[in-house]
């Protein structure tokens, strides 16, 4: 019985180090890309992995023609209120569903869960022509507009919110807390796994997102990295060389947060049950 246990741990193992290794593929296919000439980049030869000689020259490159400082900032801003904005409203709505009684409540909890299975993007128009009509094109507002509330999010601190013992609240009640005070210093702060979670999830989410972001802000000073990745291809022809560059360079921000929060990264997806 304790060699059969053996057994199973080791291939375990050796399976989710195949899967990990399969998962580091095209990162480093990526790292290898940005360093070869634009003739090894399209080679069919799959035996041609390691460049003959490393291209320094396709960083000075992109850095020289695509201005990251600008890509940076504007990348940051919209994370940054985009997290603001869906923890705000996200603990506001998912205490009032998880805790609190008043009429519509179902109905309000039931447009929440319909706003999560229908995909994101039949929302692009109706938003885009609010954006048009307030004339907030290429702004940073235009950006982050679409992540102002959050459907998951709301369901996330509504699960939070719900597996709380009633007892606390029961308990201000009696030291003479109302709603706000009960829910400002007594149940917010027991959520803030989730919270961490919810912005870890907002981050990722808002780095990746690359449709609305090309069609609000066409202006090149409110290019975000990822709309200025997407309008390096060409129709033709791309230098995929200098556009693995420019990816790895776009990929600096997300990959020094994750190291310097990784304990809350993980603590955050375990506390969720979600997956990126």
């Amino acid at each position: 019985m304790e060699t059969r246990k053996k057994i199973m741990s080791v291939v375990i193992h050796v399976v989710l180090i195949l899967v990990s290794i399969t998962m580091l593929v095209p990162f480093a296919w990526m790292i290898l890309t940005a360093f070869k000439t634009v003739s090894e980049s399209t080679q069919v030869n799959p035996f041609v992995i390691f460049p003959k000689e490393w291209q320094w020259e396709n960083f000075t490159t992109v850095i020289n023609n695509m201005n990251f400082f600008m890509l940076y900032k504007n990348t940051l801003l919209m994370i940054f209120f985009r997290i603001v904005a869906a923890v705000l409203t996200a603990t506001l709505a998912g205490y009032a569903l998880g805790r609190l009684n008043f009429k519509g409540k179902g109905l309000a909890f039931g447009l929440v869960l319909f706003q999560m299975m229908v995909p994101a993007q039949i929302f692009i128009i109706p938003q885009y022509l609010m954006i048009t009509k307030l004339n907030l094109a290429n702004t940073i507002f235009a950006l982050v507009f679409p992540g102002l509330v959050t459907a998951f999010g709301t369901f996330l601190l509504r699960q939070a919110y719900m597996g709380l013992p009633k007892d606390l609240e029961e308990a201000a009640r009696l030291d003479g807390c109302n709603i706000g005070q009960t829910f400002l210093f007594i149940m917010a702060p027991l959520t803030r796994s989730s919270m961490v979670a919810l912005g870890i999830f907002t981050a990722v989410f808002a780095f990746k997102d690359l449709m609305w972001p090309m069609i609000i802000n066409t202006d090149k000073n409110m290019l975000v990295l990822s709309s200025a990745l997407a309008k390096m291809q060409g129709q033709y022809a791309s230098k995929y060389p200098e556009l693995m560059a420019a990816s790895l360079i776009a990929c600096l921000p997300m990959i020094i947060i994750y190291l310097l929060f990784q304990k809350q990264f993980i603590e955050g997806i375990a506390t969720s049950g979600g997956k990126l």
